[in-house]
């Protein structure tokens, strides 16, 4: 459990509560981590921190293209003073010679992960989650949604009443959110490059995030084929999930469940 964080809040939110067939079942108060003020730069530096934390070091062999006689014969002879293999004039070891070192290669010793203080990463977090309440900025990142009000809260009941696909997009229609999917559906294209040939060969943008606080529930099975779709819970819920490309806005829909762990995780006291 993180520590509690005193910050100016905007003003209470009220939210309508839907059921399985978009009906408006109650109305609730956003918590106030929902209330908290958005910072584009905290936010951006904390996805990046999370982002490259996830590359894998990579590196070359120290003695890549070094295992050769190649010598250098000197001056005097008429010729480039480079590296060359005894008994012939052939250039080696260097990099502008053919099976030649890498000059300035990739090394392990790289500092990839761009490190941020635990609660610049706290605070990222809970101010990207803010962005998702609030209808302008997520409207301002390319969703299509006709929902009057941000996030969409739907009643825990419906992680066992949906085991379809089918039914959860119809359920996606009746709350207003199709549009969105349809967005993502039409620009999914092919990627450029050798990409392609290594598992990556689409490029599909990011539509509706899910907190629900069962992973492996019916609902959460039906929205896998969903194009955009993703899944996470309150436990795993990260800057990766609220603010791809580091761009806060992110359309989401929580169930009632979800949202009681996204305050206890997330603990802010009011003035």
């Amino acid at each position: 459990m993180h520590s509690s964080l005193t910050l100016y809040l905007r003003d209470p939110v009220k939210v309508p509560v839907y059921d399985m067939s978009g009906s408006q079942l109650d109305e609730i108060e956003l918590p106030p981590i929902f209330r908290l003020p958005v910072r584009r730069d905290l936010i951006r530096r904390v996805f990046l921190s999370a982002f490259t934390a996830r590359l894998q070091p990579k590196g070359r062999d120290p003695m890549a293209g070094k295992r050769t006689t190649a010598e250098s014969l000197g001056i005097g002879y008429g010729i480039a003073r480079v590296p060359r293999v005894k008994g012939s004039r052939r250039a080696a070891f260097i990099g502008s010679a053919v099976g030649g070192m890498t000059t300035f290669p990739p090394r392990v010793e790289a500092r990839l992960w761009e490190r941020v203080n635990r609660k610049e990463k706290i605070l990222g977090t809970l101010s990207a989650l803010s962005a998702t309440s609030i209808t302008e900025i997520v409207r301002g990142r390319g969703h299509k949604f006709s929902v009057s009000a941000l996030p969409v809260i739907i009643d825990s009941k419906v992680l066992g009443e949906i085991s379809k696909t089918s039914d959860a997009e119809e359920l996606l229609k009746k709350l207003g959110l199709y549009d969105d999917v349809l967005r993502a559906k039409e620009n999914t294209r092919w990627k450029a490059g050798k990409g392609k040939r290594r598992g990556r060969r689409y490029k599909e943008p990011k539509s509706i995030l899910f907190i629900i606080e069962d992973h492996k529930s019916p609902l959460a099975k039906s929205l896998r084929n969903i194009p955009g779709v993703d899944i996470a819970t309150p436990k795993t819920l990260s800057i990766l999930h609220l603010a791809p490309g580091g761009e806060p806005g992110r359309l989401t829909v929580i169930t009632t469940g979800a949202l009681k762990a996204l305050e206890e995780r997330f603990k802010v006291k009011t003035p």
